[in-house]
């Protein structure tokens, strides 16, 4: 039987929508998780505590991308699709972007795209976060009853796409208020990939690496590739397009202020 923690039995999430950008978040209490899954490979479980964090509702959309870097690199274009074609270099810049804007300390150094985790700007999701998000409380492959049957309720993936991106927020949200977790684009996490999961409080993956992670599946990838915890990974600076990387977008986090904690 599929169970649930705690967390996701009852709880109603704070949202935040910021008055400069108006992009709506969800405030995620934190807590203690098991991470992973015994039958993939490289994602042997551990056990990770993470401190309460604010994620956006929704992918981050053309709309929004273009009007914070004048730039709009999507194969499917439309301003309420996800913004496709992004390189994790891509992803992190907008995120000093929007944080800037906000009048908030940019997360990334520009240069060495080193994560500043203590600042209080945006940026990519860890990969723990980013897991705990989808799963919202569930212990199973997805966040729902009754496996890859109900899929499509809350995805756009092979079956359904139509070999495209869907607007954002049109399948149904996870228990904790967030949207497209699975499907339409697939999201850059912060981590540096590698072979196991890291632990702990607040894990931050490893130092350094050649490739990023991405999380979640596409509008292209079938169900199997679809979970809470399978990963995937790739250059961060050459998404390479012989794999499709119109299936390569991402959403923002912020550090929850103190009184949140």
């Amino acid at each position: 039987m599929h169970k649930h923690l705690y967390l996701a039995m009852f709880i109603t999430m704070a949202t935040l929508t910021t008055a400069l950008t108006a992009a709506e978040m969800v405030l995620l209490p934190g807590g203690e998780f098991i991470m992973g899954d015994a039958k993939l490979g490289d994602a042997k479980p551990v056990k990770v505590k993470l401190s309460p964090f604010y994620m956006d509702k929704y992918e981050v959309t053309q709309q929004e991308y273009a009007e914070m870097t004048g730039t709009n690199p999507s194969n499917f274009r439309g301003g309420n699709l996800p913004v496709e074609r992004i390189r994790w270099n891509d992803a992190a810049r907008y995120c000093n972007l929007r944080s800037e804007k906000e009048g908030l300390t940019p997360c990334y150094n520009p240069v060495t795209w080193e994560c500043d985790f203590s600042a209080d700007g945006y940026r990519l999701p860890t990969e723990a976060e980013w897991e705990y998000a989808c799963r919202a409380g569930s212990t199973g492959d997805y966040h729902f009853e009754d496996g890859p049957r109900k899929l499509a309720a809350y995805a756009w993936f092979r079956t359904n796409s139509d070999e495209t991106t869907h607007p954002v927020g049109t399948r149904k949200p996870n228990a904790f208020g967030l949207f497209d977790m699975y499907g339409n684009v697939l999201e850059w996490c912060n981590d540096f990939y590698a072979p196991e999961l890291k632990g702990g409080t607040n894990p931050t993956g490893p130092a350094s690496g050649a490739k990023r992670v991405l999380r979640g599946g596409s509008w292209q990838d079938r169900p199997k590739k679809i979970t809470n915890a399978l990963r995937i990974a790739d250059d961060p600076a050459t998404a390479d397009i012989c794999q499709g990387y119109d299936t390569y977008g991402f959403r923002c986090v912020r550090r929850a202020p103190a009184e949140a904690r």
